[in-house]
């Protein structure tokens, strides 16, 4: 589980260069599909007694224009 504040430090380390800044957001499936972000909400948990009292949710759709394979992970 990644909490918001290491998520925040590892966006800021991928936005140092142009290229990252322009790159599609994307999330991969355990099963390998790829799904373009759609949307990312602050929500409020109202239940009594949980730990954490905020959650992101990051909502995905599937892709709508495809992209090629894969070359390799910089």
């Amino acid at each position: 589980m990644i909490k918001g504040k290491l998520f925040r430090q590892i966006l800021d380390k991928f936005m140092t260069t142009p290229v990252s800044q322009e790159a599609r957001v994307q999330v991969v499936f355990p099963n390998g599909d790829f799904y373009d972000v759609k949307s990312i909400q602050l929500l409020e948990n109202k239940l009594l007694g949980v730990r954490e009292t905020h959650r992101l949710a990051i909502t995905v759709e599937p892709t709508k224009c495809g992209m090629g394979t894969v070359i390799k992970k910089l």
